[in-house]
């Protein structure tokens, strides 16, 4: 999900990179992380457990620059139709996003994906 360039400049303490997207038609969002595995961000981790995202995908590897990456993906079910989020929790949910990555001086900015990225 995330294309990383570097491993040698973090965005905040343990992460790489962090994208909040969709797939069509955009309103149950996900996050994708790329984190250093060697030095994790533990409260960022606890804070997204708290507000109720779980881990769906984990995987290990060693980018190009050779630094390592674990890669991390999250979602949180809704009361919509197939658990998506209905207006007022995307609403909720991507404000608690905000906040969380905010604390931490990341600006994140959610994106819907394109049909192609998000059936790959």
């Amino acid at each position: 999900m995330l294309f990383l360039k570097s491993t040698s400049v973090t965005k905040a303490p343990g992460i790489y990179e962090v994208d909040v997207a969709a797939k069509p038609p955009g309103k149950t969002f996900g996050i994708f992380m790329a984190t250093d595995p060697d030095n994790p961000p533990n409260a960022v981790l606890t804070a997204l457990a708290e507000l109720g995202f779980e881990p769906t995908h984990q995987q290990n590897y060693v980018h190009r620059d050779k630094g390592k990456v674990l890669d991390l993906h999250f979602q949180k079910n809704g009361t919509d139709l197939f658990n998506g989020w209905k207006a007022d929790e995307c609403s909720n949910n991507l404000a608690a996003i905000d906040s969380l990555f905010g604390n931490v001086g990341i600006k994140v900015v959610p994106r819907v994906m394109s049909l192609a990225e998000a059936y790959a």
